[in-house]
């Protein structure tokens, strides 16, 4: 089953492998010794079928210059960069894992300028999107507005109060680990 199917919605193992399938591995681990082996066959089974998938090595290479850049990224020049062409890349991704490179290099660019803001000081918002690769504050604003629905002046806001009233949370700046 495509990836692209399963987004957004929730789907039950049954429902993307078969049922016969399902049954065949319900036996086999219900056959197992105890909980270690009915993960390692589990294990062996999810791995089997990834190394099956025509086309993983592909979307592995190149979500992987996407993740190196965090999302900063031409698009266009990926599918060059692996030989094939943009339309191709993009079928493979929303087969594979649900999304288009472009979705991906946006969630990875989204999340840099996020965990760049320092809600404890005033935020040079020009700077930070910049430097998460935008054109520009307009579009950084327009793409933050679109996976979290706030703009990020309110999104500060609420970030600040939370930290406020939830001092000492993991969430809290000082408490982060490194990145």
């Amino acid at each position: 089953m495509p990836a692209a199917e399963l987004c957004d919605r929730p789907v039950t193992v049954e429902q993307v492998w078969g049922r016969a399938r399902m049954a065949e591995l319900r036996d086999r681990l219900a056959s197992q010794a105890g909980p270690c082996e009915m993960l390692a066959l589990l294990e062996d089974e999810l791995m089997r079928r990834l190394r099956e998938t025509a086309g993983l090595g592909l979307v592995r290479r190149t979500s992987g210059v996407i993740a190196a850049a965090t999302g900063a990224v031409a698009i266009g020049d990926l599918g060059a960069a692996a030989g094939v062409s943009s339309t191709h890349l993009a079928q493979r991704f929303k087969e594979l894992i649900g999304v288009t490179p472009k979705r991906l290099a946006r969630t990875y660019r989204f999340a840099a300028a996020v965990n760049a803001i320092d809600p404890t000081g005033p935020v040079d918002w020009v700077d930070l999107a910049g430097r998460a690769g935008y054109f520009d504050q307009a579009h950084f604003g327009h793409e933050f507005r679109a996976f979290t629905g706030l703009t990020p002046t309110r999104y500060v806001e609420l970030r600040r109060r939370f930290l406020r009233e939830h001092s000492g949370h993991a969430l809290d700046v000082g408490l982060l680990p490194a990145v």
